[in-house]
């Protein structure tokens, strides 16, 4: 009994650190200054085949209410209505329709982003490189907020985010 449940703590463990190597962040303009944030508690469903790269796929949702910018007072307010509504929107999602290699660890993602209720295609550069956990895929992007009714007019808010994805998987 006590080797079972330290095998499912060593396990447990693991998987924790794995977890943690992952990172869903993004930077924007506000006031001209480049304000970061991050997502955490990321939920991925990664089938990768570096054989057959048409039979791969990824899938990666992430928690609105767990934004973080680093000042309460601003990440509660971006979890209001006008903002990200974590209370309508819980998960910003991000999912394949293809996967192509474009060199060595190189590939193109193309895909949907889903963000408070709007569906936009997307398509974006990654690497996938191999690590002790397994593979380290990383990538980002560049999304108009509103296109996804992030925020309205803002003469110090930019439009553009950029978002950085990192994300370790046992696969």
């Amino acid at each position: 009994m006590k080797k079972r449940l330290f095998l499912f703590l060593l396990i447990f463990v693991y998987l924790q650190a794995i977890h943690a190597q992952s990172e869903v962040s993004f930077t924007i303009n506000n006031f001209g200054i480049a304000t970061k944030g991050t997502f955490s508690d990321l939920k991925k469903n990664i089938h990768w085949n570096p054989q057959n790269i048409a039979t791969s796929s990824l899938e990666a949702t992430v928690s609105t209410a767990t934004i973080n910018t680093g000042i309460q007072a601003r990440d509660n307010h971006l979890k209001k209505s006008s903002y990200f509504d974590i209370a309508n929107y819980p998960t910003i999602t991000l999912t394949s329709t293809a996967i192509k290699q474009q060199a060595d660890n190189k590939y193109l993602f193309e895909g949907v982003l889903t963000m408070k209720g709007k569906r936009e295609k997307i398509q974006f550069p990654f690497t996938v490189k191999k690590i002790e956990a397994g593979n380290l895929f990383e990538g980002s992007f560049e999304i108009n907020r509103r296109d996804f009714n992030i925020g309205g007019n803002s003469i110090s808010l930019s439009d553009k985010v950029l978002v950085y994805l990192r994300v370790v998987s046992s696969d």
